[in-house]
């Protein structure tokens, strides 16, 4: 299948680098050509814009995998933008994390120009998403996830199908609230524990793995121990996620005082320089923080 990959960040490099070993054609565009190069010496064409991978019969399916919602609406939307290129019946497959309305938003946009629109964020960081074991949110029509799930398959181990559009990027607002929020939790449990004369050592021993501990966090003991915060999930894309929930809390007319209070300590950790770090890191910030007595 001829497939478009706009997006070749920590995810989008290894997601369409799995579905080029897996011998779909591969059209790539990314803002920084240096990050297609790999993709490029495996057989990938390079498109000069989205609008250019868009064209010329390039793609069946294109998929985008970009930071936020305003560079997808630019990818898509923009003066340069692939909406407008694609013919009638081409797949568009966001898997930006993203909120609801903004995907059902862009799901009206392709629409109006004949374009197919299924939303499909994906829970997992930089390993699964290289060993292809991403999980997919799917939002969209049965017969689009059918003609989509070949290519997913070749990226994840699980496709779950959450029901129309905007519901695949719904369920991701509540996958990544639990995630921001159990992190901040963990590493503020820690600091704590050390700042009452706990080794951190035996605090990991003794809480990791069992019933108060999401399994999650065992993958993170390593950069809190070592304090090598190399980014899987960088934690200003967890803050952004965050402010994502909150938009998408407001809309619902649902309250989130814990996760109100969570998106603005990730807040104050970017504040402090540790934005572009692995989320983990929250702990280093909240240890900053502590006073010893």
């Amino acid at each position: 299948m001829k497939a478009g990959f706009i997006g070749l960040g920590i995810m989008g490099s290894r997601m369409a680098a799995n579905l080029l070993k897996k011998g779909h054609s591969m059209t790539v565009f990314n803002r920084t050509r240096a990050k297609a190069e790999e993709l490029l010496a495996g057989g990938a064409k390079w498109a000069a814009s989205p609008a250019a991978l868009a064209g010329n019969g390039n793609v069946e399916v294109l998929f985008t995998m970009l930071a936020h919602p305003e560079a997808v609406r630019e990818a898509a939307l923009g003066a340069e933008g692939f909406l407008q290129h694609l013919p009638p019946g081409t797949l568009w497959v966001d898997c930006s994390s993203v909120n609801p309305s903004f995907s059902r938003e862009m799901a009206a946009a392709a629409k109006s120009r004949g374009v197919h629109f299924v939303d499909a964020p994906v829970s997992g960081s930089k390993v699964p998403a290289a060993e292809a074991k991403l999980i997919f949110w799917v939002g969209g029509e049965d017969i689009d996830l059918t003609k989509c799930r070949p290519l997913l398959e070749c990226m994840g181990s699980k496709i779950v199908h959450m029901g129309k559009n905007g519901m695949g990027a719904a369920m991701k607002m509540v996958v990544n609230q639990l995630l921001g929020s159990t992190m901040a939790a963990f590493a503020e449990s820690m600091v704590l524990g050390e700042a009452l004369g706990l080794d951190r050592k035996v605090l990991f021993e003794s809480v990791l793995g069992t019933p108060v501990t999401a399994p999650f966090l065992a993958s993170k003991r390593a950069k809190m121990e070592t304090g090598d915060y190399e980014a899987d999930f960088p934690l200003r894309w967890v803050h952004k996620d965050l402010q994502l929930v909150s938009v998408s809390a407001y809309e619902a007319g649902v309250a989130m005082p814990v996760g109100h209070a969570t998106k603005e300590i990730y807040a104050l950790a970017i504040r402090a320089g540790f934005g572009t770090a692995d989320f983990s890191a929250i702990y280093d910030y909240l240890g900053r923080n502590r006073e010893d007595k």
